[in-house]
């Protein structure tokens, strides 16, 4: 296979691994990057999904320990076990529910370069008074994801379903919805991290059954490069993150977001980006 072709889906798998879990929205980033890498057909959005796994095997191999103890758990009726997997179904299952009803009428309707620009621009603002809110000394009963109540993975799941228009990123809206009920930042991260399971593997078993004409053997060094690169940069992205807000706040992730979405709007006006990838 041309190496040309394995750099760019390497750096492809950069791009999923380091967006998808930081709260900037992967879906953007992505559709930049494959616009200026010349990946845009229908075989590069399945890449897309294909690489959304990686980011998968990267939570799985973070947090394998907590994932085999909870497995154990489940047959034995261990309340830890029961209630974590409880939380994460409850939280998974409103933008579960949603996305099958709407995502034709998401895609056809609001994935347009001012829809997209505007999400990324509101969701910076919603962040910094997330943070302004925490910093005034707002309660936090949630410390750690043991800590969660079936309420408040309700709540985080309802605020999830934001993340269906695009640009709004889902571990944004998780994260800071998780602040916004109570969570730690801690708590709130991790608790993204875990709702991305079911999400994503959902996603990418749904697209990869409904594309799976477009698989050859031939393709898969270009596709096995990006996933591989995707779970080796989404590992080393969760567990900087998770370093990361012990001690910071996720405002500078909220200017970024408003400097991109005046990005989107400055390249979608030019004419330079098609935003409707």
């Amino acid at each position: 296979m041309d190496p040309i072709l394995l750099i760019k889906a390497a750096l492809m798998g950069v791009v999923e691994g380091l967006t998808e879990f930081l709260p900037v929205s992967s879906t953007g980033h992505l559709i930049l990057a494959g616009t200026l890498l010349g990946l845009h057909d229908e075989k590069a959005k399945l890449f897309e999904v294909v690489i959304q796994v990686g980011a998968i095997f990267a939570i799985l191999s973070v947090y394998a320990q907590r994932i085999l103890d909870t497995l154990r758990g489940l047959p034995t009726g261990e309340p830890v076990a029961r209630r974590f997997t409880a939380n994460v179904l409850i939280g998974f299952l409103p933008a579960a529910v949603l996305g099958f009803l709407f995502i034709g009428v998401i895609k056809s309707v609001l994935f347009n370069p001012v829809v997209v620009a505007t999400s990324f621009i509101l969701g910076g603002f919603v962040m910094l008074w997330v943070e302004a809110r925490h910093a005034r000394g707002a309660p936090v009963h949630v410390q750690t994801i043991d800590d969660l109540r079936w309420t408040d993975a309700l709540k985080v799941g309802l605020i999830q379903c934001l993340a269906l228009v695009p640009g709004v990123s889902r571990s944004g809206a998780t994260i800071m919805g998780g602040m916004v009920v109570g969570c730690s930042r801690r708590a709130a991260t991790e608790f993204s991290f875990f709702l991305a399971l079911p999400v994503l593997m959902g996603a990418a078993v749904l697209d990869l059954y409904k594309h799976r004409d477009l698989l050859t053997a031939a393709d898969l060094p270009f596709f096995a490069t990006g996933l591989f690169v995707s779970w080796l940069s989404a590992w080393l992205c969760v567990r900087w993150l998770l370093r990361f807000v012990s001690t910071h706040t996720f405002v500078p992730f909220a200017w970024y977001r408003i400097a991109f979405g005046v990005l989107i709007l400055v390249t979608a006006w030019g004419g330079w980006i098609n935003w409707t990838a």
